[in-house]
This record gives structure tokens, C-alpha cells and sequence, in this order.
């Protein structure tokens, strides 16, 4: 089954009297459950498409669907609504909040969304993440994989159909990255969940179920 599919996408920024294609006519399926990894060089596209795809952004032309819904069609408030119930995000750059513990960090998109917290998910998020003893802890107290670790259970604390994840070991040691990409690909396989990574690894990559390749805002 397809959960995500792009029609004749195109992301182009006006630059004075110059047009900039961030991205310029891409079509691609995604399979439900799969790992998908995307790479290129840095300003191919691969950010812009995971944003477009995450409805973090708007496209100039072309399509987005998502679980066959089409995100042109839904308001802003609907959008967010559908992305914070649907997608998962993972950052570069972890995004926790200082003052909060590595428990409510994760539970946090729950408080959000008005939803409550069902614990046995959290504890086997925990466990799963090798997180159970850091439960209380800030996130400055943590390593850089232990804070990766805990983005990741935030992402997936909503039991999102597809988690989307921006160079999320860009700050993390090679050894480091792997494990974490290797927890998220068991965790979305346990959840089937469908995993889309931009990685300049390509460790990580030749990890992933399909390599989408971007060069000039152009699958190639």
C-alpha cells in the first residue's frame, strides 16, 4: 500500500529577478512500512521534500498525499491537526525542552494534543530505547545519542504512521548514529510505521529498504 506520494513537486524561492528550484518535478511512492533513506549533496532538496512531505511547508506546484489524503485540501488548522496525529519528527539538532525531564519531554506532544498518556507505551518506549534509567534526568545531563534517543520516543509517543527524520545523526559520533538509526528501524518495524531518513551516511543508507537520490532538486 502507498502512504506517501508526491505529484510533479516543485519548490521554487523567488531571488530577486532569479527563480530557485529547491525542488523541480518530483514524483515518488513510498511503501507503508518501509525505510526509506534520502540522500544528494547539501542544497539537492532533501530537506525541502522531507518538509513538504511533514506539511511543514507549502509547495509552489505538484501534490502531496498522505494515507490517500491530499494535503491541498486541508486548511492550515487541519493540517497541523493531521501532522501531529500522523507524522513524527526527528531533528538534527534534538529540539528538547531544557526544562523538562526526559518523561516529559517525551510525553509532551501527548499534553499538546489533549491526549492521554497510556504508560505501559512510554515504559516500552524506554526500554526499547535503552532509556529506563535516564527517566528523570535532564536533557543537558544526557549524551548526544541519550537526547537522539529521547527525540526519537517523542516522535513516536503519538503512534505516528510515518516518522520523518533530518540528518538526526549529524550530531552524533559514527558508532553512535548507527545504533540510533538501527533502534528506529526496529522500532518501525515493530509499529509499522514507514521511516524516511535524509543521511549524507551511507552506512545508514545501504541500511534503508530504498535510496531515493536527489541532485538539483531532481530525483536522479
Amino acid at each position: 500500500m502507498i502512504i506517501v506520494e508526491t505529484k510533479n513537486l516543485k519548490k521554487i524561492y523567488n531571488m530577486g529577478v532569479n527563480k530557485v528550484y529547491a525542488l523541480n518535478g518530483v514524483d515518488l511512492s513510498i511503501e507503508e512500512g518501509s525505510f526509506v533513506s534520502i540522500i544528494g549533496a547539501s542544497g539537492s532538496g532533501k530537506t525541502s521534500l522531507l518538509n513538504l512531505i511533514g506539511a511543514l511547508d507549502t509547495p509552489t506546484e505538484g501534490e502531496i498525499f498522505i494515507r490517500g489524503f491530499r494535503l491541498s485540501d486541508l486548511s492550515q488548522n487541519e493540517q497541523t491537526i493531521f501532522r501531529r496525529r500522523n507524522i513524527g519528527f526527528v531533528f538534527q539538532n534534538f529540539n528538547l525542552i531544557p526544562v523538562l525531564n526526559v518523561y516529559e519531554n517525551i510525553t509532551l506532544p501527548l499534553k499538546l494534543d489533549g491526549k492521554s498518556i497510556d504508560h505501559d507505551y512510554v515504559e516500552l518506549l524506554l526500554k526499547s530505547l535503552k532509556l529506563e534509567d535516564k527517566v528523570y534526568q535532564l536533557p543537558n545531563t544526557l549524551s548526544g545519542g541519550q537526547q537522539q534517543r529521547v527525540a526519537v520516543a517523542r516522535a513516536l509517543i503519538t503512534r505516528p504512521a510515518i516518522v520523518l527524520a533530518d540528518e538526526p545523526t549529524g550530531n552524533l559520533d559514527s558508532k553512535t548514529g548507527v545504533e540510533v538509526i538501527s533502534l528506529m528501524k526496529f522500532l518501525s518495524i515493530k509499529f509499522h510505521q514507514t521511516l524516511m531518513v535524509v543521511t549524507h551516511n551511507d552506512e545508514i543508507a545501504q541500511m534503508s529498504d530504498q535510496i531515493i537520490r536527489l541532485e538539483d532538486g531532481k530525483i536522479c
